[in-house]
């Protein structure tokens, strides 16, 4: 009777739903009861289970299930206390300013030299500066010498607008035996190398680097799980198909599969609720990982070995260079990388390895510009992102925690039966801006689309794009001088304000 008593609990027994394959092997949100397991193991009558045979490794904790959240727990953990937190995502220094309007020859020795508004304040008193294709002169001024740009001298910053004032080094001159350039004329658009600062035979003192990095809010989110188990079941679990320990594993998964598709998929927010105990409380919830990252590469269909490697290319070089990047992939996405012709390119080594730091195994890419290795996530199939993939650079990640994981166990008033709890309060943040989502989505509505990143398209075609997206950047696989004379393949062209100007990889605020 006990079983008949302990199934009428709260009225008629709840049915087993259907789970992700459509078999009806789901109880949610009931007790772990001989009743409840009973009905969701082909309906055994309560009281007569016994122990037979099952595929035990069903129910096993899979860590290969939820990629994501292994990278979090191995990265760098930084304990804060606070669920709101200032994240900088600090990037290399910057190596390049680029001009705003064009410089006008005169004879005066010194001129300001006006940059784009987010270069602003980024020099700094007697540094130097080299100017891209902008011949410079011979040293007594009266002949220009292709091929040698043109050096500036930062005598100081004008305060009113950030911008350096200047004076050119190997400019022209009036006479010959003139100890002063005088100003040369520099077209708009004019990209400036930053080099090291000169400093005259006595000087100690320079004015520090300007780095002041934007931070962006970061929300920690409380995730918990519950799980009751009856005193009954539990006095009989010699006789059942399932242990304690397995009930345990399988409420693990379920709560992990689904904090892994928070880690990915989240939108930060916080709002109040109101409860009956303690009042009016706080709700956080995570920014995913797929709206973090600040580069975005919308390409959709078959890849080609020269994409591929256009890929490696955008990833390995630039400021923010990774060791090794770890490529997270909705299964369309793993098939359609396998599937490229890599016959008439015998330098392109590819093996299956285990990634020791995870402990999973892996497919190794090794290519002239550094190696990747390809693990498949099913999350993203979950997330309708199959065509998808996040390039991420498992060395430039912080795990923020607010509470540590911890357990708790008591029992439930009124029953025979104990509630376990697990509680976690965490985060996990991207830096650096090397990282990659590929979003091969057909649709928008799919696969989203990340206002506050930087859009890459690939472009192998010689004409100009007819309909450039404003701000979009378009990595050339083919040379195209409808852009620009220097619009060589593999360069990174951006269409900004109805102009193109040569991208760099900077990284892009949102």
């Amino acid at each position: 009777m006990a079983d008949v008593i302990e199934a009428n609990v709260g009225g008629e027994f709840q049915q087993p739903t259907n789970g992700s394959a459509g078999l009806q092997t789901q109880v949610p949100g009931q007790p772990t009861t001989v009743s409840s397991v009973s009905g969701a193991t082909g309906g055994i009558a309560p009281g007569n289970l016994i122990e037979r045979e099952i595929d035990r490794e069903l129910f096993r904790f899979k860590s290969d299930d939820t990629p994501l959240m292994q990278v979090m727990l191995m990265a760098k953990t930084v304990k804060v206390n606070s669920p709101e937190v200032d994240h900088y995502m600090i990037d290399e220094p910057r190596s390049d300013v680029r001009g705003l309007t064009a410089v006008t020859a005169s004879p005066m020795p010194q001129f300001t030299l006006p940059l784009e508004p987010s270069d602003a304040f980024v020099l700094q008193g007697f540094g130097t500066l080299l100017a891209q294709g902008i011949d410079g002169y011979t040293p007594d001024g009266q002949k220009q010498t292709p091929g040698k740009d043109l050096m500036l001298f930062v005598v100081g910053i004008d305060t009113a607008t950030g911008n350096p004032i200047c004076r050119a080094l190997n400019g022209p001159k009036t006479n010959a035996d003139d100890e002063f350039c005088t100003t040369p004329e520099i077209p708009a658009g004019t990209t400036f190398i930053i080099l090291g600062n000169a400093l005259y035979e006595t000087q100690k003192e320079v004015a520090p680097d300007l780095i002041v990095p934007q931070p962006t809010t970061v929300f920690l989110q409380k995730r918990g799980m519950n799980q009751i188990v009856s005193d009954y079941f539990e006095s009989q679990k010699k006789r059942i198909p399932f242990s304690k320990a397995m009930i345990a594993e399988q409420a693990l998964t379920n709560f992990k599969v689904r904090g892994n598709r928070t880690l990915w998929a989240s939108r930060a927010s916080k709002f109040a609720v109101t409860t009956e105990k303690v009042g009016t409380q706080l709700v956080y919830t995570t920014e995913g990982v797929r709206w973090q990252v600040k580069k975005e590469l919308q390409h959709i269909g078959k890849w080609t070995f020269e994409q591929f490697i256009a890929l490696a290319k955008m990833i390995f070089t630039g400021e923010d260079v990774p060791k090794v990047v770890l490529g997270l992939c909705g299964k369309n996405f793993l098939e359609n990388i396998q599937c490229i012709d890599y016959k008439n390119h015998p330098e392109i080594q590819i093996c299956q390895k285990t990634n020791e730091k995870m402990g999973w195994v892996v497919t190794s890419v090794h290519t002239v510009f550094g190696d990747f290795e390809f693990k498949h996530d099913p999350t993203l199939d979950r997330l309708r992102w199959s065509n998808s993939a996040l390039m991420l650079a498992t060395d430039r990640v912080v795990h923020y925690v607010y509470s540590a994981e911890h357990k708790s166990k008591d029992r439930i008033e009124g029953e025979e039966a104990t509630r376990e709890s697990l509680l976690v309060w965490d985060a996990l943040a991207l830096k650096g801006s090397c990282h990659i989502w590929i979003n091969g989505e057909n649709n928008v509505a799919d696969g989203g689309m990340n206002s506050e990143a930087t859009h890459i398209h690939y472009w192998e075609d010689e004409t100009t794009p007819a309909n450039p997206q404003e701000g979009c950047v378009y990595y050339l696989l083919v040379d195209c001088p409808g852009i620009a004379d220097n619009a060589k393949a593999g360069s990174m062209w951006q269409y900004k304000n109805g102009a193109w100007s040569d991208y760099n990889g900077e990284l892009v605020w949102g």
